[in-house]
């Protein structure tokens, strides 16, 4: 029986070790319930990975995402739905208000059913857009599945993506793998500095409405077109809640999962659809990418006490910060990526200092990243203050205020290890010489005789 119980609660700390940084609780909204079956391969990983599933329609009267002010659930999943609106409980006020209380949503759409205006709405908030018909389909006639769809073209193989630039971390990166993404629709980028696109569409590529060019199709009348074309995209807000957008909702299904797809001319190979929706799934539901600072001390520089209130102007400072990075199941040291810098600021009203932290100690949960520096000469009330603000990482934002005093009277250095001080000092010791010398020269010298006077 004892040994049962072990078991048990094995399972159930393995399974509790595997949940998100944000929790285990996903809402899935398909437009039947039923349609799950479609899907069974990528749902039965995420309840693998430790998620507690419901699955709800847009119609359902017991769908809520507050109760009492709190969240029911901490993740959304949104399906294809044939529906116009997703219903009063699903407005895209609602599902801001979600986002805001640090909830995460995965979006996936298919260019045969039209996106929701909930949905619609909400990618506008977020500073992405869909076609105005809320539906549109990505072609490629050089990037195309020449199995399922050598006519049509509109089953996408493209590499998997690359890193976005240097100096981030790459998360969705599969060396030599392709991904296959069948009946895409896609959507445009705006300016935000929150959003950062994952895979966009290449040059060859170009987004339009099927029902209203049948035949041909205008230039001037397309959506867009090559790289203007989002196909998947993210989008991690203030509060690093997350936001994903993934245009085929097809390549999450069973059939394409274990498909065979191959480029005119190439051989067939099997896409690495599942392994990026698991990337996908992980990031935006808090899996991977996600910082913890477990510990900041500052302190005078060879001193024990760890983090005082008040400092002297012009004294050495050792600051230092440990910080984890969450990697699916465990806590793992968080390593920079290469040209990136994790800077500290000690400053007022703006900087007096900006300098990088380094690594000076990595534990098997956490790297320790240290930097040394003499206070400015300038008293005050300072803060030592650490912004890490990266695509795909969840922010790191940590202030410490302190006080930095005046040097006090009795701590100034005495005059005579003052070098400058040295020729007032001589000229004080040769006058007082002088003026003893001469007091004891006047004291002890013997008057003269005074001479007889004349008869």
């Amino acid at each position: 029986m004892r040994s049962l119980l072990s078991v048990v609660v094995l399972l159930f700390a393995a399974a509790a070790a595997a949940v998100s940084t944000a929790g285990s609780r996903l809402l899935v909204v398909l437009d039947d319930v039923a349609d799950k079956d479609a899907y069974q391969q990528f749902l039965s990983d995420l309840t693998a990975r430790g998620y507690d599933i419901s699955y709800e329609t847009p119609r359902s009267e017991e769908l809520e995402l507050f109760h009492l002010g709190e969240r029911t659930y901490d993740h959304l999943l949104f399906m294809p739905t044939k529906v116009k609106g997703l219903g009063p409980n699903l407005t895209p006020n609602m599902l801001l208000n979600f986002v805001n209380a640090k909830g995460n949503i995965l979006v996936a759409l298919s260019s045969t059913t039209p996106a929701s205006t909930s949905i619609v709405s909400l990618l506008s908030e977020l500073d992405m857009t869909l076609p105005a018909e809320r539906t549109g389909t990505v072609v490629d006639h050089f990037n195309y599945d020449s199995i399922s769809a050598a006519e049509a073209h509109d089953v996408l193989v493209l590499d998997a993506p690359a890193a976005v630039r240097t100096g981030l971390k790459d998360y969705f990166h599969i060396p030599g793998g392709v991904l296959a993404l069948p009946h895409v629709t896609g959507h445009a980028l705006g300016q935000s500095h929150l959003l950062t696109p994952v895979l966009r569409a290449p040059s060859t590529a170009y987004s339009y409405n099927p029902k209203e060019q049948p035949e041909t199709v205008d230039p001037d009348e397309l959506f867009a077109a090559g790289p203007q074309l989002g196909l998947v995209s993210t989008m991690q807000a203030r509060n690093s809640a997350r936001v994903a957008v993934l245009g085929s909702a097809e390549m999450l299904q069973d059939g394409w999962l274990e498909a065979k797809v191959a480029r005119v001319g190439e051989k067939k190979v099997k896409p690495e659809n599942r392994e990026f929706a698991k990337r996908l799934s992980g990031w935006t539901f808090q899996e991977i990418g996600v910082l913890r600072v477990n510990n900041i001390e500052h302190r005078l520089k060879g001193d024990n006490e760890t983090n005082p209130g008040i400092y002297r102007i012009k004294t050495d400072v050792s600051y230092s910060i440990s910080i984890s990075e969450h990697v699916w199941d465990r806590w793992v040291p968080f390593v920079l990526p290469e040209d990136d810098n994790l800077q500290l600021e000690f400053s007022m009203l703006s900087p007096f200092h900006r300098l990088n932290l380094v690594p000076s100690l990595v534990t098997e949960t956490a790297t320790v990243f240290t930097s040394d520096f003499t206070l400015p000469d300038q008293h005050g009330i300072f803060n030592f203050k650490v912004n890490f603000k990266r695509p795909f990482l969840t922010y790191v934002e940590e202030k410490n205020t302190v006080s930095v005093r005046h040097i006090a009277h009795d701590e100034w250095p005495r005059s005579y290890v003052i070098s400058g001080a040295w020729p007032w000092l001589s000229g004080i010791a040769a006058t007082a010489t002088g003026f003893v010398g001469f007091c004891a020269l006047w004291m002890y010298s013997k008057p003269t005789d005074k001479a007889g006077k004349r008869a």
